[in-house]
This record gives structure tokens, C-alpha cells and sequence, in this order.
């Protein structure tokens, strides 16, 4: 990567004699290092540390977090992934001393209080839902998909269905369903979709059969349109002996309106991170819990919550497939959620989703004349253009990706799903104003301006940003992960 050297690194930054702090003298006997250390671990020379002032080491990281995009500097309209705004008093809730000074190894009955918080947010995501059991463990969306496909293959085995290997798979689905299901030792089999976006209802009939473990499906699907089929769909699966997954990545469209398992679905996972209001990216934390049908329920990895009386305990569910995240999993992540989900309520989570498929309806119709939209109906809470009238001009969908970064807005999902070429995926989320939203739209009614009057623009941008275009395929194969001195 090639840096501005407008920014000297922290080690272009060194001077002998600089310190940022001090250490005390010594008030102990001094023990000699070898004594602590085996003579063959031991350095002959001294590192070679940068040597700073604390002033210098702060501007540094401070002007280095001035170059990234964030949903605090702009709006990140990253479809399939909610990049929202999370209120900050959620992150006020996280401080208290009684959640965030707590550890996992203390008796039950002096975390009371964490347990009754675990137990609550499990309630309520069931009811979110519409099942029946929560477990919290999965540390992640991809994670929780990977318990869940467990916790089926453990139902078949129970019923003595080992054969059942087989999961059905939409073509515009998640690139973590497939892996999951590798994962799980599941044989992947895709169905295809309709001209209208969803499930192909007589594809599906033909690929069920006994070895059916299941369908996995996200509703509404990454294309943002809801599947117009899915009570017949969860009938051709369930009377071939198969279970439905919901993939609940796309769950900020439907809070309060619909319900997976009124809908069919046997397994769901929530990204907490997503929809619950926990800052999203960075390599975490996240959460990515699992409700299930009573009949999966005592599959569920252990322990899980249950309230006993008056008092919280851990128990193991009868036929656990056992533990799969350390401890209990990302515990400050639950209590965002919690927060989030008391803060608004009923009926403020159904605005919360009310408000995204209007956001995202009322950007797709201003933008559908200068963009390709393949799928011309109503969209929920994100809507796919494509880029292929652009591309007649030589523009690519990286290319505009790209412009945007000149225009200050972070780009949208690119080329997925691959169904649709060129794809450009843009979910506006609920907390954006309708002033953000036009900006947007203008900018992009802009761009494809450009396409056509001056392409090369687009093509080699972005030009007003700190690092311009990379080789992305030299970057991806040959990746520099150490600094060198220059």
C-alpha cells in the first residue's frame, strides 16, 4: 500500500532522546533477565522502536482515522449489510459497571441481573421471530448459520435421517450459506430463480426429494424483494422432509411486519451487529444468535438461559450439539441489542423497518431511469441497479463505485448478487434523512452523466482521495504486511 507522504508513518516520525513517558525507578530487587528468560530467547541487540513524543504518536493516529469512512463522517449506503447509525446512548448502556466489569467465571447468583438480560433478549428475539428457543453463542452472522445447519443435521441424525445431505441454496444467496454448508458437510444443490426475483417455485419441486436436509433463504433475498411464494415454498420443503433456515441478515426489513416462522422457517439467526444496534465493521465483536422451532430446541448448543422461579440459571439442552463460542459469547453485544430493543419497542421497531423499505423504494424509483433496474417491482429494504447501460460507454460498476469516493459517499455492494451483471446494491438504511438521500441521488444521476460525456473520468478515479486507485489483483496476491523502511 502506498501512503501519503503528507502523513509521515509513526516510525519516519522517530528522534533519538523522544520518550512519552516515563517509567519509575525501580523499587524492588532487580533479578537479572536471564534468570526470567531462557539465554536462547533473548535478543542480542535492542529493538528498534520508534521513539516519540505522546503529541506525535496522537496526531498520527488521529489523522490516519481522518482518512477512513464511517457512518459518523458519511452515509454508507452498503447493501446487505445495514450500515446504520447506532445511537450512542446503546454504547452508555455497555459502560455500566454491572455488564461491562462482570466476568464469566463468577457464581450464577452474582450475575443475576447479566443472566435476566440474556434471558430477556432470547424472549424477545423469539417473538421477534415467531419460534420458540434463543441461543446467544454464535459469534456472528456466518457463525450462526453454521450452529443452525448444525442443529438440523443433529435433528435428522436423531431420526435416524443421516442420508439427508442436501441443502438447497437460491442462486442469489449470501456467499456464506455455500461455505457454511461445506462446512457442515452438506452437499450444496442451487435452485434457481424466477423472472420476477424470487425462488423458481417448479425448479424447487424438482429438486426436493429424500435426501433434502433443507432450504436455506433470506426474505426478502439480496436482490430486496420479498418472495411471493414462501408459504408454498416452506410446504414443497417441509412434506419432502426438510427443514427451512432463514438467513436474518436482511431482518431490518421485516421487524414488526412479518414474522419467519409464521412464514415456514424452522431456524433463523439475527446479526445483532446489523439490526440491533452494535457498531458494524472493523473485525468485530458481533453476535449472531439462532431461535428455532420447539422441535429443535433441545439441539441447541449449551448452556443456554432459563428462568427457574424467582432466579436466572445456565442449562444444557437435552441433546446439546454442544458448545460453540467460549464462554457465553459477546455478552456487550447483547446488551446493545437489549437496549435497542427496549429503547424502541413494538412499535418502534416496526417504523425502524417501515422506514428502510421507504427509504429504499423512494431512492430506486429517482434512480431507476439513468440505472438498469432488473426487477421492476416494489423492493424492501435494499434494491439492485445495474450498470450495464454505463458499461456501453466503457464505464464499469467499479468505475462509479470508485467516483463516489470523489464525491465524498462510501460505495454500495458491487457486483453481487451475481445474478444481475454489474449489480449495484443500495440499502439506505432508516436512519438517514431524506436530505442525504437526494444527495445521494444526485450524485449519482451525476456520474452517469459522466459515463457518457467523459468516461476516462470515471475510469481513473478516484481522484481526491489520499490513496488513488490500487492494483487491486497485485494487492490481493502480493500483499505487503509488515512496514519497511523506506
Amino acid at each position: 500500500m502506498t501512503m501519503n507522504k503528507t502523513v509521515p508513518l509513526i516510525f519516519e516520525r522517530s528522534a533519538p532522546g523522544r520518550r512519552g513517558y516515563r517509567l519509575p525507578d525501580l523499587d524492588v530487587p532487580a533479578v537479572p533477565v536471564g534468570d526470567l528468560i531462557p539465554q536462547d530467547f533473548l535478543r542480542e541487540e535492542p529493538p528498534a522502536l520508534p521513539e516519540v513524543s505522546e503529541l506525535e504518536v496522537v496526531r498520527h493516529y488521529t489523522q490516519l482515522s481522518r482518512r477512513n469512512h464511517g457512518v459518523d463522517v458519511g452515509f454508507y449506503p452498503l447493501g446487505s449489510c445495514t450500515m446504520k447509525y447506532n445511537p450512542r446512548v446503546h454504547e452508555d448502556v455497555t459502560s455500566l459497571p454491572g455488564l461491562a466489569a462482570i466476568h464469566p467465571y463468577q457464581p450464577e447468583e452474582t450475575v443475576q441481573g447479566a443472566l435476566e438480560l440474556m434471558y430477556n433478549l432470547g424472549q424477545y428475539l423469539a417473538v421477534i421471530s415467531g419460534l420458540s428457543a434463543t441461543t446467544l453463542q454464535p459469534a456472528a452472522g456466518a457463525h450462526g448459520e453454521l450452529t443452525g445447519l448444525m442443529v438440523i443435521k443433529a435433528y435428522h441424525a436423531k431420526r435416524n435421517e443421516n442420508h439427508r445431505r442436501e441443502m438447497i441454496i437460491p442462486d442469489s444467496a449470501h456467499g456464506t450459506n455455500p461455505a457454511s454448508c461445506a462446512m457442515v458437510g452438506y452437499k450444496v444443490v442451487e435452485v434457481p430463480s424466477d423472472e420476477r426475483g424470487g425462488v423458481d417455485v417448479a425448479a424447487l419441486k424438482a429438486l426436493v426429494g429424500p435426501n433434502t436436509a433443507g432450504l436455506m433463504l433470506t426474505n426478502p433475498n439480496t436482490l430486496g424483494l420479498f418472495d411471493e411464494n414462501i408459504c408454498e415454498i416452506a410446504d414443497i420443503v417441509h412434506d419432502a422432509g426438510g427443514l427451512l433456515y432463514y438467513d436474518g441478515a436482511n431482518a431490518n426489513a421485516i421487524m414488526g411486519i412479518a414474522r419467519p416462522g409464521d412464514m415456514g422457517f424452522d431456524v433463523v439467526h439475527f446479526n445483532l451487529h446489523k439490526t440491533f444496534s452494535t457498531p458494524h465493521g472493523g473485525g468485530g465483536p458481533g453476535a449472531g444468535p439462532i431461535v428455532v422451532s420447539q422441535e429443535l430446541a433441545p439441539f441447541l448448543p449449551g448452556p443456554v438461559v432459563e428462568k427457574q422461579g424467582d432466579r436466572y440459571r445456565f442449562v444444557t439442552p437435552e441433546h446439546s450439539i454442544g458448545r460453540v463460542r467460549s464462554f457465553y459469547g459477546n455478552f456487550l453485544v447483547y446488551a446493545r441489542a437489549y437496549a435497542y430493543i427496549r429503547s424502541h419497542g413494538p412499535e418502534g421497531l416496526k417504523q425502524v423497518s417501515e422506514t428502510a423499505v421507504l427509504h429504499a423504494n423512494y431512492m430506486m424509483q429517482r434512480l431507476k431511469d439513468v440505472y438498469h433496474l432488473p426487477y421492476d417491482r416494489t423492493c424492501m429494504h435494499e434494491f439492485v441497479l445495474s450498470g450495464v447501460w454505463q458499461k456501453e460507454h466503457g464505464v464499469r460498476t467499479l468505475d462509479i463505485a470508485k467516483r463516489l469516493s470523489d464525491y465524498g459517499f462510501h460505495a454500495p455492494t458491487v457486483y453481487f448478487p451475481m445474478v444481475v451483471e454489474e449489480a449495484i446494491m443500495i440499502e439506505p438504511t432508516e436512519t438517514e434523512p431524506k436530505s442525504t438521500l437526494d444527495q445521494f441521488i444526485d450524485v449519482m444521476k451525476r456520474i452517469a452523466e459522466e459515463a457518457q460525456e467523459d468516461p476516462e473520468l470515471l475510469t481513473t478515479a478516484p481522484h481526491r482521495t489520499p490513496v488513488k486507485r490500487l492494483d487491486e489483483a497485485r494487492a490481493a496476491r502480493h500483499p505487503v504486511l509488515r512496514w519497511e523502511k523506506p
